[in-house]
């Protein structure tokens, strides 16, 4: 199993946890057009010990085993505090008529286009169990 450092930045760890959770793909996660990504390390994200709000967008890009862009797979992630809770939302990047993943206490996937609940998509389990590593660092990392 992979291991996480945590003076590692929270860029390198999502691109490290969607390299395992979404193999054989590599990845890279930048900032959006409004957000840079992030530069804090995880230890200073955690759950308890950052009071600041943990709000953040970033761009998770996808390459083959041979580097090449593949960006109809590249993922948004959009995380966010809301009380001591984390929460995150993925999507498909740049493509609003695919399922959105909400993934709170627990996952939900909504309609990308109404919002609606719906079925989980070919391979949303992949994107949960990148949902629940990355939730799993931020609120159990010590």
């Amino acid at each position: 199993m992979e291991s996480f450092n945590l003076s590692q930045s929270w860029c390198e760890v999502i691109a490290k946890a969607a390299d395992v959770c979404l193999k054989p793909w590599r990845h890279a996660v930048v900032g959006t057009d409004n957000m840079p990504c992030p530069d804090s390390n995880l230890n200073d994200l955690k759950i308890g010990v950052q009071q600041e709000p943990l709000d953040f967008v970033v761009r998770i890009e996808s390459r083959d085993s041979e580097g090449l862009r593949h960006p109809d797979r590249d993922l948004e992630l959009e995380v966010y505090r809301s009380g001591n809770d984390v929460n995150l939302l993925l999507s498909w990047f740049g493509q609003p008529e695919r399922p959105i993943l909400w993934q709170g206490k627990h996952p939900v996937w909504m309609d990308g286009i109404n919002g609606k609940k719906c079925v989980v998509p070919i391979d949303g389990e992949l994107i949960e169990s990148l949902a629940r590593r990355l939730k799993a660092l931020l609120e159990t990392s010590s």
